[in-house]
């Protein structure tokens, strides 16, 4: 070939002669060795990340540094002290608070929180464990559900001014109450929402596990970005709440929904792609296995409660890379990952799926 070449470049009006070599992306595929288990960020349905991960790179925030998370939860795993252990794939923290001992110490002591916390920041491409869509924002653990995973107005509505007071960008509440509970009954979580929302904190939450046509507070506030379940075959989950007050969707893992019955509600998305007596698939991440001190990837998490932490993330990409500009309003944010989502279902809007599948590549781009 060399000599070919040097022949070509000796010719006349030849001004060089060069291989034509091939270019490929420069897309961040991490070496963490479980990631094939994570459907909700590689596959099909999933979040589009590797190209998510890239532009952030290019953008100069990788992995959403900079960005401030906030989890209202069951508290984090995110320190060794005493009985308690840190993650081993959660880095990046700053101060939070219990407000169920009303301490200084959220720990965690039932796991969803930890694993809601990985979903969002879990470290990524360093060889251990799963991966997290904003892998360099800082978590604020909040302490707001007890063991048994049940909080009350009170505890919740107090987090979440602590958590606007304190720095958070983002607020994340993997967290419902029965759909039956109107605004007028939780007041003070409605101001508080209210505040964060003037104060410009971008709150993300669950849109309720009840398979239920309202979506469940605090999820339904106006101030908030409401977050339904999607599951493998980007099907609507069949636990998932839906309604008119549904933003968008994300991955929440678990089994298709049935396409509804009634003829107005029918659509052709449904019709091909759900496949409810099929098996569906769980959302991992690394929180407790045995006990509060070991770790592990176990199975069964699934939820709106897993949905909403990758929206979350997504927003701490948005907001460490400053793709809307500096200070990005929360209704600047909600409207641009309604944008950019994956329209699901009928076109446009509908109950089922909101906007559509929210795209962390496509709200880089």
């Amino acid at each position: 070939m060399g000599e070919a070449l040097e022949a070509l470049g000796d010719k006349r009006g030849v001004d060089y002669a060069v291989p034509n070599y091939i270019a490929h992306a420069a897309e961040l595929i991490p070496d963490d060795p479980r990631i094939n288990l994570q459907w909700n960020l590689f596959t099909t349905y999933g979040l589009n990340m590797p190209e998510a991960w890239t532009l952030a790179r290019g953008l100069g925030a990788p992995g959403g540094r900079g960005a401030v998370v906030a989890v209202l939860d069951t508290g984090v795993a995110y320190r060794n002290r005493g009985r308690f252990r840190r993650a081993p794939d959660l880095h990046h923290f700053v101060r939070g608070y219990d407000f169920v001992d009303y301490d200084r110490t959220p720990f965690d002591l039932n796991g969803h929180g930890t694993h809601v916390a990985g979903t969002i920041a879990q470290s990524t491409n360093n060889g251990r464990a799963v991966a997290g869509v904003a892998y360099r924002a800082k978590i604020m653990p909040v302490r707001v559900l007890d063991a048994t995973g049940a909080g009350d107005t009170i505890a919740i509505s107090r987090g979440i001014r602590f958590a606007v007071r304190h720095g958070a960008d983002v607020i994340n509440l993997s967290l419902e109450f029965d759909s039956r509970v109107s605004a007028a009954k939780i007041p003070d979580v409605i101001s508080a929402l209210r505040f964060a929302r003037q104060r410009g904190v971008t709150v993300v939450a669950a849109a309720g596990n009840q398979a239920h046509s309202l979506v469940a507070y605090p999820a339904r506030a106006r101030s908030v970005v409401a977050v339904g379940a999607t599951t493998v075959r980007g099907c609507l989950a069949d636990y998932s709440n839906g309604g008119r007050d549904l933003d968008v969707v994300a991955p929440g893992g678990g089994i298709d929904a049935s396409p509804p019955l009634a003829d107005g509600e029918r659509n052709p998305w449904d019709d091909a792609t759900c496949k409810p007596s099929e098996a569906g698939r769980d959302i991992f991440q690394q929180t407790f296995t045995r006990s509060i001190r070991r770790f592990g990837l176990p199975r069964g998490y699934e939820g709106t409660s897993m949905a909403s932490p990758h929206v979350a993330g997504i927003v701490a990409l948005l907001v460490g890379t400053k793709r809307l500009g500096p200070g990005a309003a929360p209704r600047d944010i909600e409207a641009h990952l309604e944008q950019t989502a994956r329209d699901l279902g009928l076109p446009g809007f509908d109950p089922r799926y909101g906007w559509g599948l929210v795209d962390a590549a496509a709200a880089l781009r």
